[in-house]
């Protein structure tokens, strides 16, 4: 190891170390036991490893390393546990299932690198041509724009499962015609196949009404056959430029993702997209309870109950 690399890591452990020491002890785990494991005593032991390492300028010895590996091996074994909520272990209790995890993020419209997101624009894209428009789709592309949303039926949704929905015209005129009625303003932008004219992909925004808070992205997707071509960060970066220059009152843009869409979640990370808070969706079988005394029928009504957890902000 270089001395500037180890210079360089002895600080950052030493930077660290401060801020643990300055941190509470979660009252959630004071005290507790998981899996077996005393949250306590393997914090202290932890936190013995790293000030004995420090205080011998990065040296830990024969027995030193022995106890770290000690600790290393059950903290692998405790984090996912930890990472579990409460509610997260009521619902397992009670015989539902996570099926869902969904990443909140927002884009602050103040922080937005303009001459970034031009040139990201104004990159060539061969094939292709941008297109968008406010409320409803124009008659010339709304056959094309229902073929188009079929992009959304392989969506990563982790273990959820809602069907496909089919589009047609009369279906993309009635999302845009409600939310006309309640107010609020629906821009889309699309990449068109110049080979074609047909339309490769989209993506949508929603505005409030008065143009004030945060906009909400509906959905971007982009067609099997047109992946790979950076259209869906190109469309949402086009889309963020249109929301700065029409409505210079707005707050920011909030879009989620699902936790296996690691694609769209590097496209928001790319576009400046931070983090908000997480939520999870468990559901539980209802066709063929195997507990209490309707174990073994299937009742009538809903196949899957569904509920909604919020986990904190990171």
């Amino acid at each position: 190891m270089s001395h500037v690399t180890r210079c360089s890591e002895y600080e950052a452990v030493a930077r660290l170390w401060q801020e643990h020491r300055r941190a509470i002890f979660p009252a959630g785990v004071r005290g507790a036991d998981r899996s077996g494991i005393d949250m306590v005593l393997l914090d202290a032991e932890t936190a013995g490893c790293v000030s004995t390492w420090l205080g011998n300028d990065g040296s830990l010895g024969v027995r030193g390393h022995r106890i770290l590996l000690h600790c290393t091996a059950r903290l692998d074994q405790i984090l996912p546990v930890l990472n579990e909520s409460p509610g997260d272990r009521l619902l397992a209790a009670r015989g539902f299932r996570k099926a869902l995890t969904l990443r909140y993020s927002r884009l602050s419209l103040a922080d937005v690198d303009a001459t970034v997101l031009t040139e990201i624009i104004e990159r060539p894209h061969p094939g292709y041509r941008l297109v968008s428009w406010q409320g409803t789709v124009p008659d010339g592309l709304a056959q094309t724009f229902a073929a188009s949303r079929r992009a959304m039926d392989d969506m990563p949704m982790d273990d959820t499962d809602y069907g496909i929905v089919t589009w047609d015209v009369d279906r993309v005129r009635a999302a845009a015609k409600a939310v006309e009625q309640r107010g609020d303003h629906l821009h889309t932008v699309v990449a068109i196949d110049t080979s074609n004219e047909s339309i490769a992909g989209f993506t949508e925004l929603v505005i409030p009404g008065n143009g004030t808070g945060d906009g909400q992205h509906y959905g971007t997707g982009v067609l099997p056959e047109h992946r790979g071509h950076g259209l869906g960060r190109w469309m949402k970066a086009e889309s963020i430029r249109q929301a700065l220059g029409h409505y210079p009152d707005l707050g920011g843009l909030l879009t989620d993702t699902a936790d296996s869409n690691t694609h769209m979640r590097h496209i928001n990370d790319g576009l400046g997209y931070t983090p908000t808070h997480t939520t999870h969706q468990h559901q539980l079988d209802l066709q063929q309870r195997t507990d209490g005394p309707e174990r073994g029928i299937t009742p009538p009504g809903p196949s899957m109950l569904s509920i909604h957890a919020l986990e904190d902000a990171p």
